[in-house]
């Protein structure tokens, strides 16, 4: 997995990526995408081929390239990991608000404003 992590951590890679994402390529049109040469677009594609994202074929002379999205399956279920993680946290945050919201609205602080909020009313109501 580690691998595959040190391979989409380069921008470059990523779009290489989105691209193959989108079907079968050769180096040739994935080179009419991008603005290196032929050896770096050949080294990024070796970085991805060794950590098993995609796969080449041949095809007369043409190296053809596609994805392999098996090989995002780890990346996948780390990322679902901590997204349900995210997820959890942010819907306690959300009830945490709604329930000081509430709080502040049964104590008559100003319908659920914030002190910022209930400070800045009250400046405004001075200096008229």
């Amino acid at each position: 997995m580690s691998t595959a992590f040190q391979a989409i951590a380069d921008p470059s890679r990523r779009s290489v990526l989105d691209l193959l994402a989108e079907g079968e390529r050769s180096v040739s049109e994935l080179l009419g995408h991008f603005r290196f040469s032929q050896p770096a677009l050949s080294k990024h594609l070796k970085i991805l081929r060794d950590a098993g994202l995609v796969v080449a074929r041949a095809e007369g002379r043409l190296r053809m390239y596609s994805l392999r999205a098996e090989g995002l399956r780890s990346v996948a279920e780390w990322v679902r990991h901590y997204e349900r993680f995210w997820t959890e946290r942010l819907d306690d945050l959300g009830r945490l608000l709604d329930e000081d919201q509430a709080a502040r609205a049964r104590q008559g602080g100003g319908a659920g404003k914030t002190k910022r909020q209930a400070r800045r009313t009250t400046t405004r109501r001075k200096n008229r």
